[in-house]
C-alpha cells in the first residue's frame, strides 16, 4: 500500500484463491475476498483506501467444480478474467467490465478514479467474426471508470501490450509489449508520457 506499506497477495491457504494483506513483516494476515472463483492481481489505490484486481465468475456449478479440479493441479482457466474492485477489507466488491474475456493487469490512474487495464476482447471478436484463432491473443490497454462506464482504448498495437503501471509522480506510463520485438514472442519494455 503507498499509504501503510501493507501488502496485497494471493493465496490457496483456505482452498482457493483469495486476497490477503498483511504488513510487509508478514504480520497481521487478514483475508479480503471470500468467493468462489480465482480472485488476484491486485494493485491498491494510491489513497490505500481500494483495490482493483481481476477474478473469475464461474458461470456454473459445473464451472467452479472444473476449476476447483484445476486449482488441484496448480492451474487457473485464465481467458475468463474479470476486472473488479473492493474496499481494501474486501467490502463493496464490484465487478467493473463484464466483457466475457481476459481481462487482467489492472492499474488505478494516478487520481484513483479510473482504472488502466489489458483485455483480449476485441481479439475476441476479431477470432469469433474471422475465425483467426491467434486474434484473440491481441490485448490493447483500456481506461475504464470504477463504475465501468467511460471505456477507452488506449493503445493500438496488433501485438501483445499488457501490464500498465504509473511512475509515482504519474507523468508517465510504463508497459509490456511485443510490438517491435526480434523474435515471436519477445516481450519489451515501453514508456511513454501520460497526458489525461
Amino acid at each position: 500500500c503507498p499509504v501503510t506499506g501493507a501488502i496485497v497477495f494471493t493465496s490457496t491457504r483456505d482452498g482457493d484463491l483469495e486476497l490477503y494483506t498483511m504488513e510487509p513483516d508478514g504480520s497481521n494476515v487478514r483475508r479480503v475476498t471470500d468467493r468462489p472463483g480465482y480472485d488476484g492481481g491486485a494493485f491498491f489505490s494510491h489513497d490505500g483506501k481500494k483495490l482493483v484486481l481481476r477474478s473469475a465468475f464461474p458461470r456454473d456449478e459445473k464451472m467452479a467444480a472444473e476449476d476447483k479440479q484445476l486449482l488441484t493441479q496448480q492451474i487457473v482457466r485464465p481467458s475468463l478474467m474479470e476486472i473488479t474492485v473492493c474496499d481494501r477489507d474486501g467490502k463493496n466488491f464490484r465487478q467493473v467490465t463484464k466483457n466475457g474475456a481476459a481481462n487482467f493487469a489492472p492499474f488505478w490512474t494516478p487520481e484513483d478514479r479510473r482504472i488502466l487495464f489489458a483485455s483480449n476482447f476485441l481479439g475476441m471478436e476479431e477470432a469469433k467474426k474471422t475465425g483467426d484463432r491467434s486474434a484473440a491473443r491481441r490485448f490493447s490497454l483500456f481506461l475504464v471508470d470504477e463504475n465501468g462506464e467511460n471505456l477507452e482504448r488506449v493503445t493500438f498495437s496488433d501485438e501483445f501490450d499488457s501490464f500498465p503501471m504509473f511512475s509515482p509522480d504519474g507523468k508517465h506510463l510504463v508497459w509490456a509489449s511485443n510490438r517491435y520485438n526480434q523474435k515471436p514472442g519477445e516481450t519489451n519494455l515501453f514508456v511513454a508520457e501520460w497526458v489525461d
